[in-house]
Order: C-alpha cells, then structure tokens, then sequence
C-alpha cells in the first residue's frame, strides 16, 4: 500500500474508469447477484476507528467460509478487530460465527462456539491439521495468532500454545499447506508491519504520511517490516517452527499481506507465494528437501512488466486460458493496477494485465480480496476484485467493485453494471470469500466491508447452466485434500482446479471446487491427482451434483444440488 507515481491520464479516461458503463445488454439469462445480508439476519459490524489514524486501523477485513458441523453448508466465520483508543481502554470486539441454517438464513453461534473472542484480528484460514475429519480455524491477528481445533461437537478450543503456533507479530496472511506431502498440514503466516504501541507513528507527520498532499496514515513505507513463519506439523498437535531452516524467513521484514499456495509448475510439490506490499513479492519454490527457493524475479512474479514493486495485497490463482497451467492474479494500490500473470511454463510467468484488459480499469482504485471463479458457469473462470481505499480523508474512500467476465480468448471484460445494484454500491471492502452457499449450483459471494456491514451476495441465474462441485477426502493424503489437483474434461471443455487454503485477502473460500459446464449434460472424465501421488480416475459422471471423492476409493457419495434455493 503505497502512492508510487501519478500517472498523466486524460480527464475523459478518469471519468470513463470511474463511472460504471451504460448497461447496453444484460446478461444472459437475466443473472445477478441479490444482496440477502438482512434476509439471512447477518447482523456482524467489523470494528474499526473512523479516522484511521494508524495502519493497523485500515488493514484488517479477511474471513473465512468453513462447513465446522460437515451438514454440507459453508459456515461463515468474521474475525473482529480492534482500535488503538480500545486497545489502551483495554476493551474488546466480539468475531461472529455464523451457521448456515439451509434455508438461506444464519444464525450467529460465536459464544456457543467459543470463537468470538480472538483479540485484534486480522483474517482466517481453514484446514484439518489433526486429520480428524474436522476442519479447524487458524486466524492471524496483531499477534498472538490462535489456532482454533473443532471438537466435532460445534466448539473449538484454543490450542495455539501446546501447537506452537502463536505468531505473536503482526499477522496477515496464512494458509495451510502440506509442503512435505507427509499427509499433515503444515502452516504458512506472511507478517507486515512491526507495530510498535509504544511508539506510535504521528498522524499525517513527514512525507510518508502525506498522500497527495494530504495528511494521513503513516505507513509501510518507513515503518519497520517484519519476518514471516513457516511451522511444520508433527503430526501429534504441535508443529515446529522450520522457517528458516526451509528458507522463507523474509529476512530483510518485507511486508508480508495475501498468501497462495499452488503447484505452479506441476511438479507434485506446492510452491507459496506472498503478496508483499510496496516491495517485490514472493515466490517461493519448493525444491522437494524441506527448502524453498525464492524466485519472485527469475519467474516475472515479483514485480510487474516495467520493473517497479507494487503494493500487493490480495492474490488469485486459476487456469483462466485453459492451458493446463495456474496462473496468478495480484490486487494493488491505486495510480497502479492489477496484475495478472501469465503461466508460461518452467517457473517463468509474464505480466499480460494491459492486454488482457484487467488494469486500465483498476487504476482508480485500491484493490483487496479476489478471485477467479465462474460467475455463470459457462466454463471459464472470471474474475471479481474488491475495492476501497485506506485512508478516509479522501474523497475516493469508498469504491464501487469489479467483476471481469471472460472472453475465452485471454482478455476479459468489466461488467459490474450488468450484475445488480450491490455491484455499483461504493464500500470499504477488504476480504471476500466464494462458494455455493446454498449449494444451488452456482457461486455465491460474501465481502467483509471496513466501515460497514458485510455483504452476502447471492448468485441468481448462474444455475441456468449445469456446473458440478467436488469435495475431496484425502487418506493417505492430509482429510482435507489440500493440493489436491482436479482435472474435468466434458466433451471439448477441459479444466483445472487446486484444493487450497488461504486465498483473496487474508480470507479462506470454500474448499469445495467448483466446474461451470455450461450446457454440457455429461462429465467424461474426473481426474484427481493427490498430494500423496495416488491418482483417482472417474468416468461417466453425472453433473448438478455434489460429488465426494474419496483418495484411492474414487466417488463415493453424489448429491442432488439444492433445487430453487433461495
């Protein structure tokens, strides 16, 4: 998050990047997106102070979508944060844990579930590192973290000291990763800014925190960065902190924000990206010894075409050219774009945001969570980012969001206008997650907000095409199936998908996978390539179905989607 240069745009092309096209034609099969958050009595206020006088007061928001009761509904998890003033009057916020009752409603079950007190926190992720069939919560905070390990009965306890895994610094991203392929996951944390409340930064103070001319934050640019952390599971509910003898301890404190981990050159082994903000990101390659290899530069990942760092906080990963290969898309601050890197091959990656139109669009705005999905299930992954600034004395605070529809011929579209009225509303969003939360057959979408309250918008229409979700059981394989790659072949459409935790910003999707079809009426071939090296093959398959794939056993249960769900 940084103000790198102002770029020379004439006044027509700002107004044409910030007012949103005449809707010439809607989209096909009249498809929106409805916003239900009163409808479904989520009533979660995010907490944060109205003037933003420190970083750390603009840069929370992340949540998470975790089914913690296995009824086959994603639940919703809002980590709360806190403020400076409230900090020292030593007060606290409460997180919400809301539980999909399938009727499109939820019911807010924090205290019962011993959740809603987690201190300053930051954004959550969601994996079984005990392999109980359970899925567990790890939420980054202005340090300590806590790992939060679901009993199977609708409570979680607190295990962070026993596991080892309280990153006291100030958290942002994380995810759950088997790097070793020992089937446990192990747990990657990116850090930012090591805030110090003793000594904090004057509001508006020096030339780093002035933007434009005009005093605000001060922030990360002549703040101290911090490290990050990488713990290895051991399999026995703790882990060991392995982070530098794997080589990813940041050594020089960049400012660690969005984390992905992905197999980006389908090797069998996960490699991790971080997207660091005002400096070049990370990507670390996993060289199969329990040692990473950071290659962000060699790979054209750590800065963008021109050679300049962004500021990079959200990250996406998906074959949106259906070349059989993840490519990358990174959210930045505004007077920059968005990037979107191209998978070429042999670790080698090309910046291609321009001509795929992605970032003439972005410049005015300040990005956050993201993330390729297909929003009309026709087979190709689109691409939706969330926007809204950090500093509130501007005019441009709040920002309106961005959904680009793929053209199937690498380039891609704006076309919030044409989605609903919730796609023109101006926010201050921060995370976003992604599932089907009514398992209808299409992709919801919920967005933390700053300053305000969340969104839960649900896809209407996107079912009129036939589309499959797949849920993987790992054996051999950590229970979850993360990095896991799924293959989906029907007739001439062929597509790839990865099982991972942590995405967007500071945010956890669902980790079902789902395959937009189209009108195809039969899927050829289901292929699953496990972290364990087990293949499965599935043959013949049904679509509009919810499909379990057990590692080693192939399907093993199917269900109906949930029929005119509303």
């Amino acid at each position: 998050m940084y103000f790198r240069r102002v770029l020379l745009i004439p006044c027509f092309i700002i107004v044409l990047l910030i007012i949103p096209a005449r809707v010439i034609s809607q989209q096909p099969n009249g498809l929106h997106f409805t916003d239900t958050t009163e409808k479904a009595g989520i009533t979660f206020k995010h907490v944060s102070s109205p003037e933003k006088k420190y970083i750390v007061e603009s840069m929370s928001g992340g949540l998470a979508l975790i089914d913690y009761d296995n009824d086959g509904f994603p639940d919703i998890y809002f980590p709360n944060s806190l403020s400076v003033d409230l900090v020292k009057s030593k007060g606290k916020t409460k997180s919400a844990l809301y539980h999909n009752n399938g009727d499109g409603t939820f019911t807010d079950v924090a205290d019962k579930a011993g959740v809603a007190y987690i201190g300053w926190g930051m954004g959550a992720v969601v994996g079984d590192y005990n392999n109980d069939g359970f899925d567990d919560l790890y939420i980054t905070c202005l340090g300590p973290n806590h790992l939060l390990k679901n009993n199977g009965n609708g409570t979680f306890t607190d295990v962070t000291e026993k596991a080892g895994v309280g990153d006291p610094r100030w958290s942002a991203g994380a995810a759950f990763v088997d790097f070793d392929n020992d089937g446990n996951l192990d747990l990657f944390v990116s850090n930012y800014v090591a805030f110090d409340f003793n000594n904090l930064p004057d509001f508006g103070k020096g030339k780093l925190c002035q933007y434009k001319g005009v005093p605000v934050q001060c922030g990360p640019r002549g703040l101290p960065g911090d490290g990050d952390s990488l713990y290895h599971n051991n399999g026995n509910g703790t882990f060991t902190d392995v982070t530098k003898k794997a080589g990813v301890s940041d050594p020089d404190g960049y400012y660690g924000m969005g984390v992905i981990c992905s197999d980006f050159d389908g090797d069998g082994l996960v490699d991790i990206f971080v997207a660091n903000d005002s400096v070049p990101n990370f990507l670390y390659h996993n060289d199969g010894n329990g040692t990473f290899k950071e290659i962000g530069f060699t790979s054209g990942t750590a800065v963008n075409e021109n050679g300049s760092e962004q500021g990079s906080m959200g990250v996406t990963v998906g074959d949106y050219d259906h070349d059989g290969k993840f490519d990358l898309f990174v959210t930045n601050f505004d007077d920059d774009y968005n990037t979107l890197y191209h998978n070429d091959g042999n670790n080698s990656f090309t910046d291609v945001s321009y001509p795929a139109k992605v970032a003439a669009v972005s410049l005015p705005y300040v990005g956050w969570g993201t993330k390729f999905f297909d929003y009309d299930n026709d087979g190709w992954v689109d691409l939706f980012v969330v926007n809204g600034h950090v500093y509130p004395q501007l005019p441009s605070y709040r920002q309106r969001n961005l959904v680009h529809k793929n053209n199937r011929d690498g380039t891609f579209t704006e076309v919030a206008a044409q989605l609903g009225a919730p796609f023109l509303e101006k926010g201050v969003g921060r995370g976003a997650v992604f599932g089907d939360l009514d398992n209808d057959g299409d992709v919801d979408i919920v967005i933390n907000n700053l300053d305000g309250g969340p969104q839960l918008l649900r896809n209407d229409g996107g079912n009129t095409n036939n589309s499959v979700v797949i849920k993987t059981v790992g054996v051999k394989s950590n229970r979850d199936g993360i990095g896991a790659r799924v293959k989906i072949v029907a007739g001439d459409l062929s597509q790839i998908d990865e099982v991972r935790s942590g995405d967007s910003y500071l945010s956890q999707s669902d980790l079902r996978l789902h395959f937009g079809l189209e009108k195809r009426t039969k899927i050829d071939l289901i292929e699953v390539r496990w972290p364990s090296g087990v293949v499965d093959k599935i043959t013949d398959a049904s679509v509009n179905k919810i499909l379990t794939i057990k590692e080693g056993q192939g399907l093993v249960q199917k269900k109906d989607f949930k029929s005119g769900a509303k």
